[in-house]
């Protein structure tokens, strides 16, 4: 006669009255057993050939608290709607909002659902809203999914009808429901296993623990000790750990820590000579224009460094100064300089560094953040941050540029690097270094580099060559993740944070 333990007894009489399979989560239910030891006992019981175990993932959405006053409610549209119809189809749109009760904020919203459903049309000259049928239209897929979340409060997506199923996703959008991720495991009996169920067998109570009265006693020699599954799968735990940029952030780092460079910090609100003309770029660059950068309205602007600094750098810019070049033949404008921005790259913080630290060797680097007026898509941000770092000495060369970000980038991971020839405007020769990625097997430009001027170094009192290069931590990131979409990394799912590795060395 075949013996099963307390639990695996349990596990299999509650599949015979589930009709031989079920959830995990159902058999927890029925026998009052943790998760933990279902799942001990399903291995051990497939292990015996009697149970089957296979998983799934599945997708449950949930209504928001936001989506429930919809659903008790009515969605803006459906209630601006109906203020209209009783207004006799056309109004004032104020006086119809003002009818319902919708703030500034839910007309908007419940205006542009309107428009897009068909359902009436606003003019903008006359500000009247005109309904497009004289009755009410019937409920909507949005307004009968609401519904039936309101009542069940979770649904299983792949049970909905193909139209409810593509509504989920514009409830999610509009925020009125969430979309959670579950790995759902499932046990089935076996022909074995039905076999076991259908006659009687032996239940051998087993003890986890020898106490000492069992020893004091002698009834250890009487009872079963419970054997311990150590690879069986215990409740799933998510420890703290660091969001993954900041663990990318850490990683970079850590690799030029060892490399002997320092770490340096700079302010985030520039002034524009530091960021623009200390770098030899002209004032009335396009990339100065709001529509690129972040100028503070109060305060509006900042304290220029030395007059012999800005002496120079003016000069530079007007005639080349003794630099051998010509300039850019315009007026410098010191009020231009001063104007307060966000900076929109670290290679602010470096230049800053380099003015006060001119005595070779300077070694250094800095990650931190940048700000750019971007349109916001699956490739941009409108604030992200930098890597930038900096070489200065006696006699370095383009080579040590190259040898620098290949033995960096090989730390990472990505041994095969390429150097391409490109114009950047501070630094000639420049370049950007193309890393062959494994997992895409493709080529991606992560970085931009170069050996500063003379029109940047010479009217800061700079005397040695400087090796200087940038690249977007993000990028890499994504990379790193194996991420298309860059507003994942910020858009804090969860899910996807949990699920993200650590990234280590």
């Amino acid at each position: 006669m075949l013996e099963l333990r307390e639990n695996e007894q349990k596990t299999i009489a509650a599949l015979r009255e589930l009709g031989g399979k079920a959830t995990v989560d159902q058999i927890v239910t029925s026998t009052g057993l943790a998760h933990a030891a279902v799942m001990r006992a399903a291995l051990s019981l497939s292990t015996s050939g009697l149970v089957k175990i296979s998983e799934k993932r599945q997708s449950f959405a949930k209504i928001t608290r936001e989506g429930i006053d919809y659903a008790e409610q009515g969605l803006p549209e459906r209630r601006l709607l109906n203020a209209l119809l009783k207004l006799g189809g056309e109004a004032d749109v104020n006086k119809v909002a003002k009818k319902v009760k919708l703030d500034r904020k839910l007309l908007s919203i419940a205006l542009g659902w309107l428009h897009r459903k068909g359902w009436a049309k606003l003019d903008k000259k006359t500000g009247f809203l005109k309904a497009l049928s004289k009755k009410a239209p019937p409920l909507g897929e949005d307004e009968k999914l609401l519904a039936m979340l309101k009542e069940k409060k979770k649904l299983d997506i792949e049970d909905l009808d193909p139209k409810l199923k593509e509504t989920v996703y514009t409830l999610k959008s509009r925020k009125l429901i969430e979309v959670e991720e579950k790995t759902v495991r499932w046990l089935e009996l076996t022909e074995a296993g039905w076999k076991l169920a259908r006659r009687k067998f032996k239940v051998v109570k087993e003890v986890s623990q020898l106490t000492p009265e069992l020893i004091v006693s002698g009834k250890w020699r009487e009872v079963k000790l419970r054997k311990f599954n150590v690879v069986a799968p215990g409740p799933l735990v998510y420890p703290g750990k660091l969001h993954p940029v900041q663990q990318v952030i850490q990683l970079v780092r850590e690799i030029f820590l060892e490399m002997g460079f320092t770490e340096i910090r700079g302010p985030i609100v520039e002034t524009a000579f530091w960021n623009f003309d200390a770098l030899f770029q002209p004032q009335d660059h396009p990339a100065r224009e709001m529509h690129d950068t972040f100028y503070l309205k109060y305060p509006s602007e900042g304290k220029l460094p030395a007059k012999k600094i800005v002496r120079y750098v003016a000069k530079t810019h007007e005639d080349g100064w003794k630099t051998g070049s010509i300039g850019w033949h315009y007026k410098w404008s010191a009020e231009e300089a001063k104007k307060l921005i966000l900076r929109t790259h670290t290679t602010a913080t470096t230049i800053r560094y380099l003015a006060k630290h001119k005595k070779p060797p300077v070694r250094v680097f800095s990650v931190d953040r940048v700000y750019r007026n971007e349109k916001l898509d699956y490739k941009h941000l409108a604030e992200f941050h930098q890597i930038d770092g900096v070489i200065m000495d006696r006699k370095v060369t383009f080579r040590d540029l190259i040898g620098t970000l290949k033995e960096f980038y090989r730390k990472l991971g990505l041994p095969k690097v390429q150097f391409w020839p490109v114009y950047f405007p501070y630094t000639e020769p420049s370049a950007q270094a193309m890393v062959y990625v494994p997992q895409y097997k493709a080529w991606f430009e992560l970085a931009g580099m170069g050996m500063f001027r003379p029109e940047v170094l010479k009217p800061l009192g700079i005397k040695y060559p400087v090796l200087a290069w940038g690249a977007s931590l993000e990028r890499l990131a994504m990379l790193k993740y194996g991420i298309e979409d860059i507003r994942v990394l910020y858009k804090n799912d969860l899910g996807w944070i949990r699920r993200t590795p650590v990234c280590q060395l």
